[in-house]
């Protein structure tokens, strides 16, 4: 088995967010123990779930580009776990945008510190405290991505090698959010806004820019880096038209959220965009009529109906093949190592063909 894909690396990242976020939480504790209290829920959020995709693609980044094959060094370990707070910042906010009530099974952030309010008969309205403080928490999350990444202990040459990506990264998965709000609100159909979401809200800091920023770690070459970034637009492409899937099909028992809530927050997707285009018109116009709406089971189900029965579903099933492919194209060059190439090939297979 390949370095990056023994059983202890997940064990490794964990332990590195561990001991980031307790020496934070010192921090916060000492400014005051009711805040203290709060931020543990961001720590239970990042510890206590989550598929750990960014870092593990980030890994994968450094083994693709090290020729040597060994162990990968605990300061890098670091850096990549430091994407799990980027994850949690992005889910924080994102579920509060959606207005969504359970992740992973659970009540979301806003959620949680919304009936804390209630249960405790404080003043105000529950659901503003619940919004502000998660908010905050979001953004506490971003801060000690920062600080994890920038003292993981990598070299001065690493770090500003990484530092670009990373940076572009950030900047381009909030422009991302910004234009899937901005296609809710004004009703895009077109296909072309999705697959720009798709690219930039999504595959860019889920697969891309984690790769690029463990290959720049490593010291990667040019060609390494385009052959992980092709691979890695085109997978996390994927991995997002699969999620869109989800959110319509999904079984809510593994996804943790509630089947069809993609649709009930209006979301402009590719699989929607390919069903206006193919589905009868009197079936378009009910698409359209309940979307962002709470839905009964029974719209559900119809929306459902008209989603294959168009061909919406077998379209998108299909891109998710032939971006899949183009991926493991990508890396079949010797500019990304044997033991890389193995381990994008299973990361491949995680991302597109997953249930949750």
């Amino acid at each position: 088995m390949a370095p990056e894909t023994r059983p202890d690396d997940g064990e490794r990242v964990l332990a590195a967010l561990r001991r980031h976020i307790d020496g934070r939480r010192a921090v916060v504790d000492g400014v005051d123990g009711r805040v203290g209290r709060l931020v543990g829920l961001l720590s239970d959020f990042v510890l206590d779930g989550g598929k750990r995709m960014r870092p593990r693609f980030a890994l994968a980044g450094w083994t693709a580009a090290d020729p040597d094959g060994a162990p990968v060094p605990d300061e890098v370990v670091t850096a990549c776990a430091a994407l799990e707070l980027i994850q949690a910042c992005a889910l924080v906010h994102d579920d509060i945008i959606d207005a969504s009530d359970t992740r992973r099974g659970r009540p979301t952030v806003h959620r949680r510190t919304e009936a804390a309010h209630r249960d405790a008969d404080w003043e105000g309205d529950a659901g503003r405290y619940g919004v502000s403080q998660a908010i905050l928490l979001g953004d506490l999350a971003l801060t000690w991505a920062d600080e994890m990444f920038v003292t993981s202990g990598v070299s001065g040459d690493a770090l500003t090698r990484a530092l670009a990506p990373w940076y572009a990264m950030k900047t381009e998965v909030l422009s991302g959010q910004m234009l899937d709000i901005l296609a809710e609100a004004s009703g895009a159909t077109d296909e072309v806004t999705p697959a720009r979401v798709n690219r930039f809200k999504t595959a860019a800091y889920t697969v891309d820019r984690p790769l690029h920023i463990g290959a720049e770690l490593a010291g990667a070459g040019p060609e390494t880096i385009s052959a992980l970034r092709d691979y890695g637009i085109a997978v996390g492409q994927a991995f997002q038209l699969r999620d869109d899937l989800l959110g319509v099909f999904g079984d809510p028992a593994v996804t943790g959220k509630p089947s069809g809530d993609d649709l009930r927050e209006g979301k402009r997707t590719l699989l929607l965009a390919r069903a206006t285009t193919l589905a009868d018109p009197a079936d378009v116009d009910f698409v359209l009529g309940v979307l962002g709406t709470e839905l009964d089971e029974a719209a559900l189900e119809r929306v459902r109906r008209i989603f294959v029965d168009s061909g919406a579903v077998a379209t998108v099933e299909a891109e998710i093949d032939t971006l899949t492919t183009r991926a493991l194209d990508a890396i079949d060059t010797d500019a990304v190592t044997a033991s890389g190439r193995d381990t994008l090939r299973d990361l491949a297979e995680a991302a597109t063909r997953r249930r949750a």
